[in-house]
Parts: structure tokens; sequence; C-alpha cells
């Protein structure tokens, strides 16, 4: 396989853009190698500029649900695209999506759009802390929500201490009221409140992408709901990556523990620079222009994403069933992988939630952050090296997610098994 071209490009964009990538990960440093420049992509796959094919397992992290150039989304585009671009005005088309989701998650009375998964996490602590007139906001290690100041954290001297800054930029004080628990470890997050009157917000993925794939547990969620109950703090689920991915109504549709506030990104875009955070009456009429909490934004709610995630949800909520087909594919993915991985010795362990699958060089099942930090990433980056030699690209970490989109088969899934059988023989 040739790469030529994506190497000499690689190279240009060094010297105008920092590490030649705009978004950390895609710099390929976790896997080794050049970062693959993509020129198109179609259905299931993707082409880089040197003319290679790959399956695509990435879907643009997650919102390509129905895979690359659906033709109702790009209609939807089109159409909305001949009529401008943005307006900085309200249209219809925004109360369309809206109703929409509105009606599909019980915990949501209103909702409002902003451009990113980060903005809608941001606007929602900043409305949490304005609901409850407190400061402190909980998270979890491994739980990845954007890089706003207050969540680029990393541990103290223990799981409940506050926390201080993962990136230089980021001021102590900005990180002075989040304390950091431990994924699927009640006890941790009661500590939180021991240490602090004043948490605002508990904040989690309840489905984790982004130490891999992860879920919550069922019983630990229910715990979570009940201190933060107690303790009068909202619950706040970060949906952006498993809203409509896991499910229809995402984490939600698959527990019974109901979130104060939900973020959202990824598909309600259908592929386009989207996000949106949504919660019950009284806690949506604080924010401005209704209340005292402030938040804003030129392109939120634009007609081109709100006419791309419409058609995608459109087709989501018509067929409900795709998740079914979308689950038996993962499962048939990951199931091909842990035997071919069992056939040569190489420990394996695998998770699947609806169009979402994980797995991870590590012999013991990954509970927590600390669980996936002992996976061998080392064996991830001469697997990932390998199969993308073999056409297949997968996310480029150890610690991310897969995604599995409606323009896969059986047989396109079980001769991406057949590439993982002969890639282990040769890495064992």
């Amino acid at each position: 396989m040739q790469i030529t071209k994506s190497k000499t490009a690689f190279d240009e964009a060094k010297k105008v853009i920092p590490g030649g990538v705009d978004s950390p990960v895609r710099a390929f440093k976790s896997v080794g190698g050049t970062p693959l420049f993509i020129e198109k992509g179609e259905g299931a796959y993707i082409y880089d500029i040197d003319g290679n094919r790959y399956v695509d397992f990435v879907q643009s992290w997650g919102p390509l649900i129905h895979g690359h150039c659906d033709e109702d989304i790009q209609d939807a585009v089109i159409d909305a695209v001949k009529k401008g671009l943005s307006f900085g005005a309200p249209t219809t088309v925004e109360t369309e999506l809206a109703k929409e989701i509105c009606e599909m998650f019980d915990s949501i009375e209103k909702i409002r759009f902003v451009s990113s998964g980060t903005e809608a996490v941001m606007s929602a602590i900043r409305l949490a802390r304005g609901y409850t007139n407190k400061d402190d906001i909980v998270k979890f290690e491994g739980c990845y929500h954007g890089h706003s100041d207050s969540l680029l954290v990393q541990a103290g001297s223990g799981a409940a201490t506050f926390g201080t800054p993962s990136s230089p930029g980021v001021p102590a004080d900005f990180t002075k009221h989040t304390l950091l628990a431990k994924y699927n470890d009640i006890q941790s997050v009661k500590k939180c409140f021991e240490n602090s009157q004043d948490i605002a917000c508990v904040i989690i993925e309840p489905i984790a992408g982004n130490m891999g794939l992860v879920p919550a547990e069922e019983e630990f969620l229910e715990e979570l709901r009940e201190l933060c109950d107690k303790n009068g703090a909202l619950l706040i689920f970060d949906e952006v990556m498993s809203g409509f991915r896991a499910h229809l109504k995402g984490a939600q549709g698959l527990i019974k523990t109901k979130p104060d506030i939900v973020t959202f990104g990824k598909v309600i875009g259908g592929g386009m620079p989207v996000g949106a955070f949504g919660a019950r009456k009284d806690i949506m009429d604080k924010l401005s222009p209704d209340g005292p909490v402030y938040q804003a934004g030129t392109l939120s709610g634009n007609p081109v994403a709100m006419n791309a995630g419409l058609a995608s949800l459109a087709k989501l909520k018509k067929n409900p069933t795709i998740y079914d087909k979308l689950e038996m594919l993962a499962k048939r993915l990951t199931d091909g992988l842990k035997e071919a991985a069992k056939q040569n010795d190489i420990p394996l362990q695998t998770c699947v939630r609806g169009s979402m699958f994980g797995f991870f060089f590590n012999d013991k099942e990954v509970k927590n952050f600390d669980d996936a930090l002992k996976s061998d990433t080392k064996m991830f980056a001469k697997f990932h090296s390998k199969m993308l030699e073999n056409g297949v690209y997968l996310a480029c970490s150890q610690f991310e997610t897969g995604f599995i989109c409606t323009k896969m088969d059986e047989k396109l899934i079980d001769d991406v098994v057949k590439t993982a059988e002969k890639v282990f023989k040769e890495i064992s």
C-alpha cells in the first residue's frame, strides 16, 4: 500500500497547522505512522488521496450512522444551502428538530442547539450552576467532555480530591471547582459529596466512549441519581457520543436512570457540526432570554446542520429496527475479533452497545479508566497498523470507540474478521 501523497500532504500541513492536524488524535501519535489524508467517503468506505480504499469504522467519530454520502442527508443539505448558509435568525427547521428530540426523550421538555459537543457540555454545566446556585462539579476519570477549561483536569492525590489542570493554559483557579471520581465506583462519588457541600452537578458519559467503550453499570447510575437528589445536585448525561448511536433514545433507551440534563452532538447533525443540551422546563427556563443564565452562538441552530440532522433522525425514527441490525453486526465483528485473538493466545476484551463497539488488549474486563490503562497499547498499535495496511480503518487510539453504519453488512464484517485473523497470526 502506497501512501506517498499522504506523507507529502502531512509534511505540508505541519508547516502551517500545529502538528499538521486540527484535532490531536488525528496525528496517529499513539499508533505510529503517517495519518492518512482522506479524499472522499462512500457508504462504509473512505478513500485516501493515494487512491487506497478502507472499511471505515470511525465514521467521522460517530455521526455518520447512515454512512458516507447518504443521499437523503445530502439532498437535505443541498436544499438548505441553496437557500442560504446561515442567517443568525430563527428558522422553522430548528423547531422541527427540537420537537423530534423532545418527543423521544422523557427527560427533555426543551432543548437548545449549539455548534459542538464541547459547547453543549460547557453550557449545560453553566446552566446547572445557575440553577442550583452552586459552583463545584463532579466528573469521572476517563470521561471526556470536551476541551473547556474546567474539564481539562487530572487526578490529585486521591480519587476525591479537587482536580488540577492537565493542560498548560488552564489556570488552577478554573479547575479547583472540579472534583474527580472513579467510573463505576460509587464510594469515590460519596467522598466528593463529603468533601464539598457546594456541588452543582455530576456529569457522566452513561456509555463512556473516550477510554474505549465502557458502559456505566445500572446500579451505579441509580446510586448517582439518589446521591444527586439527596444533595440538591443535577445529574448530567453526556450523550454527545451515545445519543442516537447506542439506541434511538441513546443510553436512556437501555437503562432506567433519568438525568436532569442531557447533552448531544454527533448524530443529531448528520455529519454537520452541531451540539445541543436539553432538560425539563423549569431548568431550561433559567436560560437567557427567559432567565439569567447567559448562552449564545451566532451559528447555533444554523439551517444546514438542522436540515441534515432532521433527515438523519427521520430515517432512524422511521425504522428503529436499524439498531438491532447494527448491534448484530457489531457483535459479529467483536465476537470474530475475540475468537481470532484467542486462537493466537492474545487476550482481548470486547464490548458492544447498539452501533458502538470497543475492544481492549487486556486480560481482564474493563470497568474504569484504571482498568483501561492496563491495556497493551503497543499490541494495539501493531494491530492498528497491520489492519490499516489491509484496508481496515480503525480509531487510531486504544482509548476510542468504533462505529457500525447502515451501509455495512455481514459479508463486509466477515471479510474484516478474516483480515484480523491473518493480522493476529502476524503479530502474535
